[in-house]
């Protein structure tokens, strides 16, 4: 039996510590502990037992101490708490005279959290905190302790609105920290710039054209938003937002949102990025021509309003219009907004498509019977209109309502053969009756031609009838140009004398000698009824007249002359007739 084994034998009972020793051991382990634990220390401690009020705490220490219940509540009103978990707790006081001690779990958090802040600010740490509230200047962040987040610090733009950032946890970057004063300012912007800036890095170095990424709406503006692909902008452009019809970015997104968006151009030297939104779908005017054919009937909405149309929205993206000619057989519209509005559903019909231009023609009218139709069947050519009401009156004509909706136009220049009118309204008004003949039926372009004065045959078909060429005429001075002067020789038929025409002698203009209202007489020179043109000379006029007097006075001369011969010559039958009777007279005697 070795030594141990001696020892350890029959005496071996001896070396068990009575009850009373125990005791004695556990009272000089506590005093030990004692001198080791002192006020104003942290130390960790085990739940025994948790009341209305207090949580009791055992810290190792021959008394137990007490904790505030509200020290364990969260901010709905209810205690964390239960018997067995260990929690650190500051000791304020050793001892009271109900024999406990009083501790605090909020200051030894506090504690510690001053010196686990006092070590990442040594190391230029980062620390997590959450933001609970907006005080002066910026905000309050806890960080196991209050710190101070400057408005300025929130983010590398400036924040508007801090309430979205209440209730959320960031990491922080300890820009100032003073523990004497209880000092802690922090700044969120430098991490945001850090992370933006590995962002950027990494964003250059995958992005290609034609790649489709994910961004976050950074801003909106009237002609594009600016999007976040990770560390740098790009920009999409309005016009690359939709293949439909936009006003403004801010119609399809809102600053936030997440969306794809497809890389149009890369400048690497510039680092510019231009992005397209409608580019990530197909382009739906790729196959417009099969899905929209000529001559089907459609359904969209009126979207927009125009003084020519109205454009209707087919689908996103594609756009037809209906021209304000295309909205009515009859009607002259002349708003789209006197038949349709924005906003309306209407039914169409497809008249055009050129894909190449992105333009659909879409028609109104051509969903209803075509009244021009039944016009050329019920007034053919040379159909007389007994009674038609004057509708309007224009500077070339005037519109007659003939009963079917559909307007004639009687033409100022078939409204007389002759006379003349500076303006419609010089023999017509709103509401006045007449008759006129049909001239012409132009379905392709709707126009139907009247005329009022084919009731009647042209006077200058049988003007040959009533003048001839070197015919003298009066006529009355209409009209003085510098080339002429207009006679009228009779009501609607004028003739033209030209200057050289005047007089015998060299003149200027016609007003040296003529003015309008004078009568002249005047002879013809020419007549050219399909040109309805009279040539008129006063100087001929007076040329023929003279030569015809000349004529008369010689004419008369020669036969006075005539007649003095033959009565000289019977004067000399009439003397050797009685000479000769004398003689035989005499012989007779």
């Amino acid at each position: 039996m070795d030594e141990f084994e001696t020892f350890a034998g029959p005496e071996e009972s001896s070396l068990h510590l009575s009850e009373e020793d125990e005791n004695f051991a556990e009272l000089f382990e506590a005093s030990q502990r004692a001198q080791e634990i002192k006020e104003g220390e942290v130390v960790d401690g085990t739940v025994v037992a948790v009341g209305n009020e207090y949580a009791t705490i055992d810290i190792g220490y021959k008394c137990e101490g007490l904790v505030p219940i509200q020290e364990f509540k969260d901010a709905h009103g209810v205690a964390h708490v239960n018997v067995g978990d260990v929690v650190s707790v500051y000791l304020e006081r050793m001892e009271l005279e109900n024999g406990f001690m009083l501790l605090s779990k909020d200051k030894a958090e506090i504690i510690r959290a001053w010196d686990e802040i006092s070590q990442a600010c040594e190391k230029d740490q980062l620390v997590e905190g959450t933001v609970i509230a907006k005080v002066k200047g910026g905000l309050s962040v806890d960080i196991g302790v209050k710190a101070f987040l400057p408005g300025s610090q929130i983010d590398t733009k400036p924040v508007k609105n801090l309430d979205k950032f209440l209730g959320k946890k960031f990491k922080f970057k300890i820009i100032k920290f003073n523990k004497k004063r209880g000092n802690i300012v922090l700044s969120r912007r430098a991490v945001v710039a850090q992370e933006r800036e590995l962002q950027r890095a990494e964003t250059l170095a995958n992005l290609q054209e034609g790649m489709i990424v994910a961004g976050t709406v950074k801003n909106i503006t009237e002609y594009g938003a600016f999007i976040d692909l990770g560390g740098m902008d790009g920009l999409l452009h309005i016009t690359d937002m939709s293949w439909g019809r936009i006003k403004h970015p801010s119609e399809l997104f809102a600053v936030g949102d997440e969306i794809k968006v497809k890389i149009l151009k890369y400048d690497r030297e510039k680092e510019r990025v231009s992005l397209g939104l409608k580019q990530v779908t197909a382009n739906p005017w790729d196959d417009v021509e099969y899905k929209y054919p000529v001559g089907v009937k459609v359904k969209g909405k009126v979207v927009s309003l125009k003084d020519y149309g109205a454009f209707v929205e087919l689908e996103e993206g594609i756009e037809g219009l209906i021209h304000v000619s295309e909205m009515s057989w009859t009607e002259r519209v002349k708003h789209p907004s006197k038949v349709i509005n924005v906003g309306d559903e209407v039914e169409c019909k497809v008249l055009e498509v050129d894909p190449k231009n992105k333009r659909i023609s879409l028609g109104l009218k051509q969903l209803q019977a075509n009244p021009w139709d039944e016009l050329e069947v019920k007034f053919p050519i040379g159909t007389i209109v007994e009674e038609g009401e004057v509708k309007s009156v224009t500077d070339f004509g005037v519109f007659v309502d003939i009963g079917m909706g559909i307007d004639g136009l009687v033409h100022i220049s078939d409204v007389a053969w002759t006379k003349k009118f500076a303006h419609p309204s010089e023999k017509f008004k709103k509401g006045d009756k007449l008759r006129a003949v049909v001239l012409g039926i132009d379905k392709a372009n709707e126009k139907f031609s009247l005329g009022i004065k084919q009731l009647e045959r042209d006077p200058w078909e049988s003007i040959k009838s009533r003048y001839r060429q070197n015919q003298a005429v009066d006529g009355l001075v209409t009209k003085l140009t510098d080339f002429g002067a207009f006679v009228e020789i009779e009501e609607g038929v004028e003739g033209l004398i030209y200057v050289s025409e005047i007089a015998d002698h060299r003149i200027e203009k016609p007003s040296d000698i003529l003015k309008v209202g004078d009568k002249v007489r005047a002879e013809i020179l020419s007549i050219e009824p399909k040109e309805r043109r009279i040539g008129l000379s006063i100087k001929q006029l007076g040329r023929t007249e003279e030569r015809a007097n000349y004529e008369s006075f010689v004419g008369e001369r020669t036969r006075k002359t005539s007649m003095g011969d033959i009565l000289g010559d019977k004067l000399k039958a009439a003397l050797k007739k009685d000479e000769k009777d004398e003689k035989d007279e005499s012989d007779k005697s």
